[in-house]
């Protein structure tokens, strides 16, 4: 299958838990792992990466805003430097439980109101792009964004997503929710396809937008996102081969 599916996984802390990570394992091929800044803490960060190792399936670092009770979802007024200094600090903890268990870092993505602010900012953008550079790794992000502009200006590696359990206003917009709704399998298994074959997707105020996918993304906290993820692989080897 050539077209890798990620997910946002590695999100409880403590004794909560939040998504079926072990479910959804086997039908993704890229792990974006939270760093404890909007979710997780040490032990669940080393029980994911170990978990993903188990499945073959390649990790990368989730980093947040310092937004523990909010989920990383809603947006704050940072300087440059502590977006940079923010986001060293959380993937340098990832990648020491990758260190540990031989796996190599494999790419970076942002999350929640930090990835929406820097697909707007060219200021965020660069803040993030600052600590990319001192790991060399791609950067996930919205093609036709400040994401795709200011990475790539940079000399960072690019990989466009689309997310098959998120609506897109019709500028392009991603609607980051505080909670993410349920979505019918079959309809996000449409919707992903027509993204591929077409390069566009419907707003959600009605006219087609374009999109660009080298990956498409499955959230680990979506309701039934298990059953979201197994249509999307079925779909995307069948399609794909």
């Amino acid at each position: 299958m050539g077209l890798a599916i990620n997910c946002d996984m590695g999100e409880g802390f403590g004794l909560y838990r939040i998504g079926d990570d072990a479910g959804i394992m086997p039908y993704i091929t890229l792990a974006n792992v939270a760093c404890g800044f909007h979710a997780s803490d040490p032990m669940v960060m080393r029980k994911t990466v170990r978990l993903a190792k188990q499945h073959g399936v390649k990790v990368g670092a989730h980093p947040s805003l310092p937004d523990l009770q909010g989920f990383g979802r809603r947006e704050m007024k940072m300087q440059p430097d502590e977006i940079t200094a923010a986001v060293l600090y959380q993937v340098g903890a990832l990648k020491a439980f990758l260190d540990a268990e031989g796996m190599p870092l494999h790419h970076i993505k942002p999350h929640g109101a930090l990835y929406g602010m820097a697909a707007r900012s060219e200021e965020v953008a660069d803040a993030i792009a600052d600590a990319a550079k001192v790991f060399g790794v791609p950067l996930m992000g919205m093609a036709r964004t400040k994401h795709e502009e200011v990475y790539t200006r940079r000399g960072i590696e690019f990989l466009a997503e689309y997310y098959v359990d998120l609506d897109y206003d019709q500028t392009g917009r991603l609607i980051i929710t505080r909670e993410h709704e349920a979505v019918e399998p079959k309809a996000a298994v449409a919707r992903t396809l027509r993204a591929i074959r077409e390069g566009k997707v419907k707003s959600v105020e009605g006219p087609d937008i374009p999109m660009r996918a080298d990956c498409v993304c499955v959230h680990s906290d979506t309701p039934g996102a298990v059953e979201v993820a197994r249509a999307v692989h079925v779909a995307l080897k069948e399609y794909l081969g």
